[in-house]
């Protein structure tokens, strides 16, 4: 950005013709980061959950699990973040970088118990305690995504329960705690692939076609998505000349 005189320097009331005729504008698309996150938050989360809630699973469980945790729910979300951050999203950094990081460690944690490096304990104490900080995080970003839209707040509300209880369940020993937590991250999964379908058909189509309760633009199917540039946010190559 070149430095601007005194003399080039807009008025309150024309600051925005200063910038339209003194901006040269030069964006980079880029689509949104939280399709992918989301569905990889979506498939982990509904693989691991229906297994500690019982659906399935024997003791050479682990094995399958942990490859699948570890890239779908951890390095696609964690990419996903990173690539949030460039779109200047910064809820979506927040959540998938965190919660990417997590299915990072979980698959590790999981690769160590299924190779017998490392014994699962019963409770399990220390990973009750990742779940207690991943739990108060989630719940400010769930906070956060009201200002978002409905489906990201529920994803998030649902998630940070979920969290909530199997940090209770593994901290306090208690044994229905983590099966109630298991239900309500299936729960946060289903409507994660809801929100991520909604946000990429919006995004092939160049419409709404599900609703996912925005709370800024047009939510209503067959209505245009709002596209705005917004000058004074510093969109991605705006340069500023004399």
């Amino acid at each position: 950005m070149t430095h601007m005189s005194r003399s080039a320097s807009p008025s309150h009331d024309g600051e925005f013709e200063f910038w339209r005729s003194h901006a040269h504008i030069s964006l980079q698309p880029v689509a949104a980061p939280s399709i992918l996150g989301l569905f990889g938050y979506a498939g982990a989360t509904f693989v691991v959950a229906t297994n500690l809630a019982g659906w399935y699973g024997t003791t050479a469980t682990p094995t399958f699990l942990f490859p699948f945790a570890a890239l779908l729910g951890g390095l696609a979300q964690f990419l996903a973040g990173m690539w949030a951050y460039r779109a200047r999203d910064g809820l979506a950094t927040a959540m998938h970088g965190i919660w990417g990081s997590f299915w990072l460690a979980y698959g590790l944690l999981y690769l160590l118990i299924a190779t017998g490096v490392l014994v699962q304990p019963a409770p399990f104490v220390a990973l009750g305690f990742w779940f207690a900080a991943l739990a108060a995080i989630t719940w400010s970003g769930a906070f956060a995504a009201l200002a978002e839209n409905i489906g990201l707040t529920l994803v998030l509300a649902t998630l940070a329960a979920g969290a909530t209880c199997l940090a209770v369940g593994n901290i306090g020993g208690f044994s229905v705690w983590p099966t109630i937590g298991a239900y309500l991250l299936i729960a946060s999964a289903v409507i994660a692939w809801y929100t991520a379908t909604a946000m990429m058909l919006e995004g092939t189509f160049r419409r709404v076609i599900l609703p996912i309760g925005k709370m800024r633009g047009p939510d209503v199917p067959g209505r245009e998505p709002r596209q705005v540039i917004q000058f004074t946010a510093g969109e991605p190559g705006i340069k500023v000349g004399q």
